[in-house]
């Protein structure tokens, strides 16, 4: 049961829940840069598609990805998959490339992050995801608010995920499935929180994930939509969305680089785990907000 203290209770023991959603999707009145349309699209889907958005940023950032698993061999910031040393996740780019720094301060995203979200906004999360070709291992459905909430401590919903499509993202290599509409409840998930959780779940996530009684309600009256793209497609998804992706069962891989912004006005608490917060590469507490670079000089 949510209090003041904790609107979105979560991993308390045994039980789920399906609790209401006690917060705004779309922040701000604004007409711009996304007209009345997109927004509606975005408040009753919970994600927006924008292909080939981004396609000049493509090949600079796939040109990073070398480098950083070579300048970040042996930290944390890199994740391998679960039953193989394949590279899956390098985490907090943003503070070792300044191509990806600066993509994700491009004003093509940053405005629509501030319109979302109703003011300035900062990153708290990056990453980029790589699905290698037949070993790429999936992600179990999860809402990513219920881990930054529980685990990070932020305590509304309201933030977004932003990412760009580096590879194709076709239906056989894994792609990003989303249940339009889920953003609209919050799953409340059984367990409890163990220290240094996000050691093994970065890897194979296993609290925060509904269980499959749970799906089959979320799911009773929804469809699942494959995200599907070219490479430079821009994607954003509300922080509330279940999603999830398969295992890669083809020969191509499926990369994708992704940044959190969360809203000024919303920083992280103490971890509502009772735990001390993850590690800032996962999760930063610097507000500080993003400054913007326009897209021509991006």
């Amino acid at each position: 049961m949510a209090t003041s203290a904790d609107l979105y209770p979560s991993r308390q023991g045994d039980s789920e829940a399906l609790l209401p959603r006690l917060d705004p999707v779309v922040y701000s009145t604004s007409d711009t840069p996304l007209g009345e349309s997109q927004c509606a699209f975005y408040r009753d889907n919970g994600y927006l598609i924008f292909p080939g958005l981004l396609a000049d940023m493509v090949a600079p950032l796939r040109n990073e990805i070398g480098k950083l698993k070579r300048d970040l061999r042996g930290c944390e910031e890199l994740v391998l998959e679960p039953d193989s040393n394949e590279l899956r996740t390098v985490f907090n780019p943003i503070a070792y490339s300044t191509v990806v720094d600066r993509c994700f301060r491009d004003e093509r995203i940053v405005a629509v992050a501030r319109q979302l979200l109703g003011s300035e906004v900062y990153r708290m999360q990056s990453r980029i995801n790589i699905k290698p070709p037949l070993k790429g291992r999936a992600f179990s459905w999860h809402s990513d608010f219920e881990t930054w909430h529980v685990e990070d401590g932020m305590p509304r919903m309201r933030a977004l995920t932003a990412w760009v499509m580096l590879t194709e993202n076709h239906s056989h290599n894994g792609p990003l499935y989303v249940i339009p509409g889920s953003h609209r409840q919050y799953v409340s998930c059984a367990g409890q929180t163990c220290t240094d959780n996000y050691k093994t779940s970065l890897r194979q996530q296993t609290l925060g994930v509904p269980s499959p009684q749970m799906m089959q309600r979320v799911l009773k009256n929804r469809r699942i939509k494959a995200i599907t793209g070219e490479p430079g497609t821009l994607v954003i998804h509300e922080c509330n969305l279940l999603h999830a992706s398969p295992d890669n069962l083809s020969a191509d891989a499926r990369s994708i680089a992704m940044c959190v912004y969360n809203n000024v006005e919303n920083a992280p608490q103490a971890p509502f785990s009772g735990l001390p917060p993850r590690p800032a590469f996962l999760s930063s507490r610097d507000t500080t907000a993003v400054r913007a670079i326009a897209a021509e000089a991006a």
